[in-house]
């Protein structure tokens, strides 16, 4: 019988962030667990929360930035990334991003080059991939449902670049948080016309007509090619209808491990008379 392994291609690395699940995930989604099992997993998860905010409370101003991580530099959705994250950098935002390459590396890159604040919330993988290397600090998440809070959480714009699975879900979850009132209607910008034009006809043509979403809903993206309008856009929502002002930054408290991004102006979002 013919052996034919050995005329297989060598396999290649899985890409970022769709690794085979650990062990934790596995037993995690595969229903109810052992009472005791259950308590410490949910001890586990609630330190993860508080690492987490503990390392991102003084993030000030921030924008996260969703995308593919399959981009290399030189495509042109890279260099879009790149070219908006150094916008919304000289605007005074920090960058957020899953922390990995592609779309946030490009992000994470250009807001490094404007001398802007430059941050990551990584997801652990088995096979120990690391973020990437243009952050100024980041934070490791067990829990991809945790990491996806943070970067939500703590900012106050979200501009989307082209993506897959995990770009769909990121831009649907947030829009159904604003088209809720869980969080506020900050803005939601995409950037590749050409690549969303299809998505948005659904929204506006299938979605609308049969009515599982309002007209309104279908108008909550900003669509641009444009990082200066993108840049532009972002400042001015914030500014004028939620009040972003310049604030001095509260001090850390090192008692709960707390710091303040070092050889960096922090600017914090205050309402008027605040």
């Amino acid at each position: 019988m013919k052996d034919d392994t050995a005329s297989q291609p060598p396999s290649e690395p899985d890409p970022w962030g769709k690794s085979a699940r650990t062990p934790e995930e596995g037993r995690f989604l595969a229903g109810p667990q052992r009472r005791g099992s259950e308590l410490a997993r949910t001890a586990r998860i609630l330190f993860e929360f508080i690492r987490g905010f503990r390392a991102l409370h003084y993030l000030g101003p921030c924008v996260t930035v969703f995308g593919s991580a399959r981009f290399i530099e030189g495509h042109r959705y890279y260099e879009l990334a790149r070219e908006t994250g150094s916008r919304l950098a000289k605007a005074g935002f920090a960058v957020m991003t899953g922390g990995g390459p592609g779309v946030m590396e490009a992000a994470n890159r250009g807001a490094q080059e404007a001398e802007g604040y430059s941050v990551g919330c990584n997801i652990e993988l088995p096979h120990e991939q690391e973020p990437n290397a243009y952050l100024d600090a980041w934070v490791d998440f067990r829990y991809f449902f945790v990491r996806k809070v943070m970067l939500v959480k703590y900012s106050n714009a979200f501009v989307i670049l082209p993506g897959g699975f995990g770009t769909m879900d990121e831009i649907f979850e947030t829009a159904t948080l604003v088209q809720t009132g869980k969080i506020d209607g900050f803005p939601l910008v995409l950037m590749g016309r050409d690549y969303w034009d299809p998505l948005l006809g659904f929204l506006r043509g299938t979605m609308v007509r049969e009515g599982t979403i309002a007209a309104a809903d279908a108008d909550r993206f900003f669509v641009t090619d444009s990082p200066r309008e993108a840049a532009h856009h972002v400042l001015e929502v914030a500014t004028r209808r939620f009040g972003l002002a310049w604030q001095r930054a509260p001090k850390p408290r090192r008692l709960l491990g707390e710091r303040a991004p070092a050889g960096r102006a922090r600017r914090l979002p205050s309402k008027p008379g605040d």
